[in-house]
């Protein structure tokens, strides 16, 4: 008897929800049909999960082929970043030509207009172009500040290191927007920062690189650790998502994990992130602005 109703049940379900009921749309003055159609439940919920689908469709398509994915956060790409950089330091170099060009123009027309010393014409071309041995004149007080610093330091053993930090001409991208919530502190064994983030925002590489580690510890959680050719190997703790393997080369700025709460030492959503060179751990406010 119950196995009868279900089926009754289920044949009145299927029969209501395929039901077609009709819409009609009428002249108000002649009462005339102008226009009707036949609509069921079921073919109204397939044309609005259609024109949903298609809403979103098109605005995926809007995002992607159009300049606004740029301000999606984590969206902008790498070669972006590249271009940004590329282009400030042309930026640069057109500045310094545009000063070097005018410095040289106002050498010539000083020369035909009588105003420099003919002895002087020799200079000219060498101030068109950088001179590596040429040494600003100090004032009196950068020579005082000189002497004081030399004298105060002349004592000082660290600049003995035959093996210093190279940075020069190094550029560490910021691993994750975020606040730093604990610093470097070597004396209790925290050799990183970290920086509470969003859960699931991007971490991306510091340096170009190539990933030696990619994995789960039980205290740090999603761990990956990447070594770079200058010395540097830097270490992200306490992942979502690791996005490389072992063996994957990354290029500066690449997103490498995703913000996580992993691990038992973790607290929160947060990144812990560790710079070492040469085997030893180095602080990474001193390199990187948080």
């Amino acid at each position: 008897m119950k196995r009868k109703q279900k089926q009754i049940n289920k044949k009145s379900f299927w029969h209501r929800i395929r039901f077609k009921y009709k819409l009609s749309f009428f002249n108000e003055n002649t009462l005339e049909e102008v226009w009707s159609f036949r609509l069921s439940q079921l073919s109204a919920f397939a044309m609005l999960a259609l024109f949903a689908f298609l809403l979103v469709a098109l605005t995926a398509v809007i995002i992607i082929t159009t300049p606004i994915r740029n301000y999606l956060p984590g969206y902008l790409d790498v070669e972006v970043r590249k271009e940004i950089v590329q282009n400030a330091l042309r930026a640069d170099s057109l500045e310094r030509m545009l000063q070097i060009h005018a410095l040289y123009l106002n050498n010539v027309s000083g020369i035909l207009a009588g105003t420099m010393p003919i002895d002087s014409i020799r200079e000219i071309d060498s101030l068109a172009r950088v001179n590596p041995d040429y040494e600003i004149p100090r004032s009196q007080e950068e020579m005082q500040f000189v002497k004081d610093f030399e004298e105060a330091e002349k004592y000082n053993l660290t600049v003995l290191d035959p093996n210093p930090v190279p940075t020069d001409g190094v550029f560490f991208y910021k691993p994750v927007n975020g606040l730093v919530s604990s610093h470097y502190d070597a004396n209790i064994r925290h050799f990183g920062v970290d920086l509470a983030a969003d859960l699931k925002e991007s971490v991306l590489a510091t340096l170009d690189g190539t990933v030696v580690f990619a994995g789960f510890d039980p205290n740090f959680g999603n761990v990956i650790q990447v070594q770079h050719k200058n010395g540097f190997l830097s270490i992200y703790k306490h992942n979502e998502l690791l996005l490389k393997e072992v063996g994957d080369r990354v290029v500066a700025g690449e997103a490498i994990a995703l913000v996580g709460n992993t691990g038992k030492l973790s607290t929160g959503p947060h990144l812990h992130f560790e710079l070492w060179y040469k085997g030893v751990p180095v602080n990474p406010e001193e390199y990187i602005a948080f």
